[in-house]
């Protein structure tokens, strides 16, 4: 269970995000909003690289770095939709509708990468879109 102290750190950390995106894009257009926090996240990846002695610069052309670049553009679109979501509407409202991204990725291992479907994942998914729908303040 070596993954939980960094699980709980970015639930945490991932948690304000939203309350603080949405209320500096009341101010900041979200594409420089995006812009500005991308370059605190890469200097502060930069950092991390450099702790670990990591050369980003081995992986740059191997084979399944395509699927970094297509992750990364998937990332893009998503993370400025959700800025451009935020400036727009109510924190309430709009993070549980984009946390459908997890039903959505389990969909997509269930359908494509051959992870197994079982009774509680369904149960799991279920519980999920009732909860985004109960939470996102429907009628």
């Amino acid at each position: 269970m070596e993954y939980l102290p960094w699980v709980v750190v970015a639930l945490v950390s991932y948690g304000m995000l939203a309350p603080v995106t949405s209320k500096v894009t009341q101010e900041v257009p979200p594409a420089v909003s995006l812009f500005l926090a991308t370059v605190v996240f890469l200097v502060l990846t930069l950092g991390v690289m450099v702790a670990t002695d990591t050369n980003p610069l081995a992986y740059v052309f191997l084979p399944s770095a395509g699927y970094v670049y297509v992750g990364g553009a998937f990332l893009a679109v998503g993370i400025l939709s959700y800025y451009f979501a935020l400036q727009r509407g109510p924190v309430s409202v709009v993070v549980p509708i984009y946390g459908m991204f997890i039903v959505g990725s389990s969909v997509i291992g269930i359908a494509f990468l051959g992870e197994a479907l079982t009774v509680t994942r369904v149960g799991g998914i279920a519980s999920a879109i009732i909860a985004v729908y109960l939470s996102s303040g429907a009628e």
